[in-house]
Parts: C-alpha cells; sequence; structure tokens
C-alpha cells in the first residue's frame, strides 16, 4: 500500500494531480537533494531582493513584488515545464514585497523580524525532523483536516480582503488587534500553515518515488516557498498581537 495514500495537500500549488500530470522531459528525474538545493536557491534569492527593499524601502517596489509574485505564481502552476525558469522570478518578486512588509513591522515593533525568522525556520527543521524519524505521520485523515482547515483560512482571508474594500475588515486579522480571540485565532492559522509543511514534505517525496521529471524539483521547491512565505508572514503578525498586547 503506497504509504502517501491520496496525495493530497493544502498548498494550492500541489493537488492530487501535480505528479501525476507531469510531462516527461527527458531521462533524468526528480530527487529529494536537488529539491532541496532548488529551495535553497530560491531562498538565497528571495532573501537577496528582501534585503534591498528592507534597506531601501518603496511601497511602489512591494506592490510590484505583491502583484508580480502572484503571476509568477499563477504561471507556475499552469506551466509546470517553466518552473525552472518562473520560480526564480516568483522569489526574486516576493522578495521585494517580503523585504518591504518585513521593514514595516520593524519600525512599529522592533526585533520582530529576526524572531519571525528565527521561528519560521526553527519549525521547518524541527517539523522535518518530526516527519523524517516518523513522529509525524501524513495519514488520510490528517490530510483532510489540514486541507479543510486550510480551506477555511482561505476563506475568511478572502471574505475579509472583500469587507476591506468597502472600508471595513475582520478585526482578527487586525495585527495590532491583541484581543486573546484574535491572538487564538493567529496561533490557529500558524499551527496550520506549519503543518502544511509536512504535507509539503510528503508530496515531494512521492514526486521522487513516482520519478517525476526534473523540473518538477522546481515545482516541489515552489510549494515549499509558498508554505513558507505564508508561515513567516503568519508568524509576524501573531508576534505583532502579542507585542501589542504587552505594551
Amino acid at each position: 500500500m503506497n504509504p502517501h495514500l491520496s496525495m493530497r495537500s493544502g498548498n494550492p500549488a500541489l493537488s492530487a494531480k501535480t505528479f501525476k500530470n507531469a510531462v516527461d522531459t527527458g531521462t533524468e528525474k526528480m530527487t529529494i537533494g536537488g529539491t532541496v538545493n532548488k529551495t535553497a536557491m530560491s531562498l538565497l534569492l528571495l532573501m537577496a531582493t528582501a534585503s534591498y527593499t528592507w534597506t531601501n524601502p518603496s511601497p511602489a517596489l512591494m506592490m510590484f513584488g505583491l502583484f508580480g509574485g502572484l503571476i509568477m505564481a499563477i504561471i507556475t502552476i499552469f506551466k509546470k515545464t517553466w518552473a525552472p525558469y518562473t520560480v526564480s522570478g516568483y522569489a526574486l518578486l516576493k522578495g521585494l514585497a517580503l523585504g518591504g512588509i518585513s521593514r514595516f513591522f520593524e519600525m512599529q515593533y522592533p526585533g520582530i523580524v529576526s524572531q519571525a525568522v528565527f521561528l519560521t525556520f526553527g519549525i521547518l527543521a524541527a517539523l522535518l525532523l518530526a516527519y523524517k524519524s516518523g513522529l509525524i505521520k501524513p495519514t488520510e485523515n490528517f490530510k483532510l483536516g489540514v486541507v479543510a482547515a486550510t480551506g477555511g483560512i482561505a476563506i475568511m482571508y478572502l471574505i475579509s480582503w472583500i469587507m476591506s474594500m468597502f472600508g471595513s475588515g475582520l478585526s482578527i486579522m487586525n495585527p495590532s488587534n491583541s484581543s486573546m480571540f484574535s491572538i487564538g485565532f493567529s496561533i490557529f492559522v500558524v499551527i496550520i500553515a506549519s503543518l502544511n509543511l509536512v504535507l509539503d514534505f510528503d508530496f515531494i517525496e512521492e514526486g521522487a518515488e513516482m520519478g517525476a521529471p526534473k523540473y518538477m524539483e522546481w515545482y516541489g521547491a515552489f510549494g515549499l516557498l509558498v508554505t513558507l512565505i505564508w508561515l513567516y508572514l503568519e508568524i509576524l503578525r501573531l508576534l505583532a498581537k502579542l507585542q501589542s498586547r504587552r505594551s
């Protein structure tokens, strides 16, 4: 019996048909090591542009990064064979956005960014160790629960975004909302974002076992990058709420 079961992932970049629909473009196959290398390269590119907007804050560059990254993400999802090129572009553009966002949070809450970065990579390392050691097993029920929770969170963010267009929004999304309910919601979101990493690990391992094409290493790196960016932003939001409560 396949240990990866349904290949379900809460990450929108990694659907159940991702590897099944991959086009074989050569004899080289996807490997876990190759995906790790591509992920590291993508993170370095992201940090390079993030450091630029961190030291040279620019709302225009931040918005360019946000919308440009979204376009690159859509292209990557629908044209997976372009992943070796589009994922690098996605990382560079998202870096522009994250650098500006991080600078904004740092100005409001000094020291928050280094804490968020440390926690993000700490969670990544801890969950990878737990996954490889078998402490966390992505069973079918586990996957179903994480996917359902991720979908629910996405709907709430969509509702809040629509409400913001009319001058409102869900208050629990506001980083300055330091109520216990708002903090509890952020803790829940951080947990779900973290558990999505486990599904990503499982999904990438499945792709390597299936002998997916080599370019899928970049696509797997893209999936991990999407989850890590989400996790980092949610940790920033949570830490901001906690600091607001203390002040």
